[in-house]
């Protein structure tokens, strides 16, 4: 701090100029006016006063880099951020549980059909013909799969009871080249014997329970497969009987093929 004041006041003693005019007057009045006594050199007595002067300058000058110096050595003053409060969570409730249908008191449950019970709708009976007897159902029909040079007549039984004694006869009418090609049903083969023979005009196929053996209640199928003359064949005059046992007694049925 000291260097930079001697360097101030050196700059400004060499800067100063002094008044050659004012000298020269002041001169020329002490030339003219009565003497005068003696007193210290004005410039002795001046110089304090300047000395003191410089200095003040000197100071205030120090003062003012100080202060200078002191804002621009001090970092500006970042701003204050004040962190964003989020708001305080709202718990969702869950949406309200859907209570189940209430029943209708006034609708009565729906029955379960029973096992193994008979197609609703049946064949009318007529005079040649009984569907149904004590725990069979029964229903002849010719298979959609015929064609004009070979068919197929089917007999879907049904029995709500086993069955003890069973023997199922279709019959097939001679209309013009009628052979037997073949025959099943849906029960076991060990379980029956099964003839085919052509007797009368009508060919023949019998499954005849064998003994000991037992029919279980349900739905079961024959089939008996045959050739014939080329062309749509007529079923009117082919027909099944079954002869039947349970636990509830003898029950037979018979019927014809509907196409």
């Amino acid at each position: 701090m000291n260097d930079d004041i001697t360097r101030r006041l050196r700059e400004a003693a060499e800067a100063h100029q002094p008044d050659r005019a004012r000298i020269l007057a002041r001169v020329e009045r002490g030339a003219a006016g009565p003497p005068v006594r003696h007193r210290t050199p004005s410039f002795a007595r001046s110089w304090p006063k300047a000395a003191l002067a410089g200095l003040a300058a000197a100071g205030i000058l120090a003062t003012g880099g100080l202060a200078v110096a002191g804002i621009a050595r001090t970092p500006p003053s970042e701003p204050v951020t004040t962190p964003a409060v989020p708001p305080p969570a709202v718990a969702s409730s869950p949406p309200a549980a859907t209570p189940p249908a209430a029943a209708d008191p006034t609708r009565a449950p729906t029955a379960a059909p029973p096992t193994n019970a008979p197609p609703a709708s049946r064949p009318t009976p007529t005079a040649s013909t009984r569907p149904q007897n004590g725990p069979l159902w029964s229903e002849g029909s010719v298979d959609a799969h015929s064609t004009v040079y070979w068919a197929q007549s089917d007999l879907v039984l049904t029995s709500a009871q086993p069955l003890t004694s069973l023997t199922v006869e279709l019959r097939v009418a001679q209309t013009g080249d009628v052979r037997d090609t073949g025959n099943w049903r849906t029960l076991p083969a060990e379980d029956f014997s099964v003839t085919v023979q052509e007797s009368d005009g009508v060919l023949v196929y019998r499954w005849t329970l064998r003994p000991g053996r037992t029919v279980p209640a349900g739905q079961h199928e024959f089939a008996g497969q045959y050739n014939h003359a080329a062309g749509t064949r007529s079923a009117a005059n082919d027909s099944y009987r079954v002869e039947a046992r349970s636990a509830g007694g003898p029950a037979s049925v018979w019927g014809g093929f509907a196409r």
